[in-house]
């Protein structure tokens, strides 16, 4: 009796999974278009949640025009025939200067027969006001006579567990935000006290303070990305050496200055450092 249960229950289950399937196969839905940008912080990509907007750094890239490959998706049936879809710049989430910080885009794109997605090029360009401020390039997708927009209101899925996710956008839109800020890297040990008063081995981390480095130690910014790279033990000798040079440069009458105008200031040198404090001759 157990056994003809059993039996009746896998047929039960195998008769669901097949009406699954073909209703799967079957499914008629709307035909629209959508950005499907993912990206976040573990090692499984499938687990990335969809994101409203992409950052591009581009002294992370060590780059100074990027292509840029931006995912496309659609929903519906898959056709056996070429279909197109249009792209523009929205100009309400734009600062980015078209030929300077970027390059005409195509307004028409086609998803191919028999695929699901494409990716449309964006050529993006480093320019010098990068370094201090973020340019925006708002992308916005128009319907067709092929497609509508598929999702004008997207709702995070909460399954997801990938990183950070905006919990509601427009998936029509998506913004590029491009800098050339040098952000701090992982093993940088150095922070502020009281307000505005460097502290720790290194002090606060400038693009200034990287560039002596770079130049007088020999160091690069990708030293500092992992403790193999840069251990403990390295980052101590750093500081010694960095000392070293800034009191020589100081008592050379040559000191080394932040853009702020304050001394640099790095492990042991005879000196405080306050943010914003520029450095007064003879005090």
């Amino acid at each position: 009796m157990k056994r003809i249960l059993l039996s009746i229950v896998i047929l039960h289950f195998i008769a669901l999974f097949i009406s699954c399937e073909k209703d799967i196969m079957n499914y008629e839905g709307q035909e629209g278009v959508y950005f499907a940008v993912r990206h976040g912080t573990n090692l499984r990509p499938e687990n990335w949640p969809y994101q409203s907007s992409s950052n591009v750094n581009f002294f992370r890239l060590n780059m100074s025009e990027v292509e840029l490959s931006i995912p496309v998706a659609i929903t519906g049936p898959i056709k056996d025939y070429d279909r197109t879809f249009e792209v523009e710049v929205n100009s309400d989430s734009t600062t980015a200067v078209l030929g300077e910080h970027y390059q005409a885009i195509d307004r028409s794109w086609i998803i191919p027969a028999g695929a699901i997605s494409t990716n449309i090029k964006v050529r993006l360009n480093k320019t010098p006001d990068m370094e201090d401020t973020t340019k925006t390039l708002g992308l916005r997708l128009i319907a067709t006579k092929d497609f509508t927009l598929s999702f004008p209101e997207w709702d995070a899925i909460p399954s997801l567990n990938g990183g950070p996710a905006v919990q509601k956008f427009d998936a029509s839109l998506h913004t590029l935000k491009l800098s050339d800020i040098m952000v701090e890297p992982a093993e940088w040990l150095g922070n502020v006290v009281g307000g505005n008063r460097e502290s720790g081995m290194l002090g606060v981390f400038t693009r200034r303070k990287m560039e002596f480095l770079e130049e007088h130690l020999g160091l690069t910014y990708e030293d500092f990305a992992s403790p193999e790279s840069m251990p403990l033990a390295r980052i101590l000798l750093t500081a010694m050496d960095a000392t070293d040079i800034l009191v020589r440069l100081f008592n050379e009458k040559t000191p080394v200055l932040e853009d702020d105008g304050r001394l640099m200031w790095i492990g042991n040198v005879p000196w405080t450092s306050y943010l914003g404090v520029p450095y007064v001759p003879g005090n």
